[in-house]
């Protein structure tokens, strides 16, 4: 397993009292190093602007790239720029770039990306939820394009549904996306009636849920369509909080059901894409959470077929 990061990912800062602060990323770098020292670490190159300009508007490459120099200051409720944000954001869209050219190159057969800011609720148009790039979206255009990939596969765990990668992709039928998420919760999207051109598969929880309802969603829905699917290539916007302990969200699973996951992903890359599976941190605001999960999560990815 090859592990991106950079330490501009450390310098976003969304202010004070911010759930999405940089002791997240902290919190997992210091976790997966303790567990896995053996483990190569690369730095994220910045993304390009070409890479970028696949899945998101320019108007929002400005909103990002140059407004962050005119100080501190918020897009919206949610979501803030400061001077080191677009730096930040550049080079947690490029990791996953890199990743993906690092395993079709054939360095490894899996890579994490612990990086910050999240990325799978900006849209094509517009940053939002605590999201400035969309870095899973911008790693799947690039297996499309650069790669001739075509079939490209998102699982996204996190308890929020990524509008965003719904969005970008929900007419490219080379995309499939799958989600489960708490229903009610914000973004308020990822009805399973959402399909796109049949290439979306949405599951939702309800507040309160556990970790078997969490494992049923996936081993009776969205694993199965996965498989039919026979991706070439598994990405995943791995979101810990679903976890009991996060503040923002009210799912109770625990580490365990991450490794669970992991593992079935895995799986999945083996049968179908050569083992190929680059991961991508996305949200998890509890740090106890976030290391425990982290790990847990790269046991599972790691776990022998």
């Amino acid at each position: 397993m090859l592990l991106y990061t950079h330490p501009a990912c450390l310098a976003h800062d969304p202010g004070p009292g911010h759930p999405e602060c940089p002791a997240r990323l902290e919190a997992v770098l210091h976790a997966v190093r303790a567990a896995y020292p053996e483990l190569p670490w690369r730095q994220a190159p910045a993304a390009t602007r070409d890479a970028l300009l696949r899945v998101h508007d320019p108007h929002l490459l400005a909103a990002v790239l140059d407004e962050a120099g005119l100080g501190p200051h918020r897009l919206d409720e949610d979501t803030a720029l400061s001077e080191g944000s677009s730096e930040a954001a550049l080079r947690a869209a490029g990791a996953g770039v890199a990743a993906v050219d690092a395993l079709m190159a054939g360095d490894d057969v899996q890579a994490f990306c612990a990086v910050r800011p999240p990325g799978h609720h900006a849209t094509r148009t517009t940053p939002m939820g605590f999201c400035l790039f969309n870095a899973v979206a911008v790693a799947a255009a690039h297996a499309v394009h650069a790669h001739g990939l075509q079939r490209v596969a998102i699982a996204d765990f996190d308890v929020h549904h990524g509008n965003g990668s719904q969005d970008i992709f929900a007419d490219d039928p080379r995309v499939m996306y799958l989600s489960s998420h708490q229903s009610p919760l914000y973004p308020n999207s990822g009805d399973p009636a959402e399909r796109g051109v049949g290439n979306l598969a949405n599951a939702v929880l309800p507040p309160g849920a556990v970790g078997a309802d969490f494992r049923r969603v996936w081993r009776e829905d969205l694993l199965p369509r996965l498989e039919a699917f026979a991706p070439q290539l598994v990405l995943v916007s791995a979101g810990f909080d679903g976890h009991r302990l996060d503040p923002l969200a009210d799912l109770s699973l625990e580490a365990a059901d991450y490794h669970w996951l992991s593992a079935e992903l895995a799986g999945v890359a083996r049968r179908h894409a050569g083992g190929r599976l680059v991961s991508l941190l996305e949200g998890g605001y509890s740090l106890s959470a976030l290391r425990a999960c982290s790990v847990a999560h790269l046991q599972g990815l790691l776990a022998p077929g």
